[in-house]
């Protein structure tokens, strides 16, 4: 669409500001969030908090900072001692293996996003530890998807030391919504 102007829809607007820094903006970061899960498109009969669905559906959008932000603001809220600490810590750290690899592709020279394969790397690994003990299924998503996604993006990395970015806009990974209530099955 060269030539046209693209006119941000207002959650790509809210989507935006969630970053903004306390000096760009007169609230906090907290209350920009949840400005913006509550903009979200979601089923409202959902039992999941807006913020674990909003990560989702951040993640799929390729918007991974925003989703890891979504998501770091209800695991922050539940704190170290809630059941699903180590679940949504990995889930954020997919999504910051993400953020560096896009990153990466969309500034490949840059003397500090051409530095972004490792640390990719590692995040994914760490989300592996974190997400694997809670099972097959965790508040209705199948973890096969975050799960394989942090080991194949790991394993590519690895395989090319860190040189090659497996990661591409037109390929970008996409995790399932979660189904069901919230409760494990």
């Amino acid at each position: 669409m060269k030539g046209k102007l693209a006119i941000p829809s207002p959650r790509s607007i809210l989507l935006s500001q969630i970053c903004f820094s306390a000096y760009d903006a007169p609230v906090n970061k907290s209350d920009r969030i949840e400005s913006f899960v509550e903009s979200l498109d979601l089923n409202q009969k959902s039992d999941f908090d807006p913020c674990y669905l909003g990560y989702f559906e951040c993640f799929n959008a390729r918007n991974y900072y925003e989703a890891h932000d979504v998501l770091e603001h209800l695991w922050l809220k539940d704190g170290r001692e809630a059941p699903d600490y180590a679940f949504y810590k990995g889930l954020i750290q997919l999504a910051g293996g993400f953020v560096h690899l896009k990153l990466h592709f969309a500034h490949p020279q840059h003397p500090k996003h051409g530095k972004r394969l490792a640390p990719a790397r590692r995040l994914f690994l760490l989300a592996l530890e974190n997400i694997a003990p809670y099972g097959e299924h965790h508040h209705g998503l199948d973890l096969v998807a975050p799960l394989t996604l942090a080991r194949s993006f790991a394993e590519l990395l690895e395989k090319s030391r860190n040189t090659f970015n497996p990661w591409h806009p037109e390929r970008a990974p996409r995790l399932p919504m979660p189904a069901g209530k919230n409760d494990d099955f």
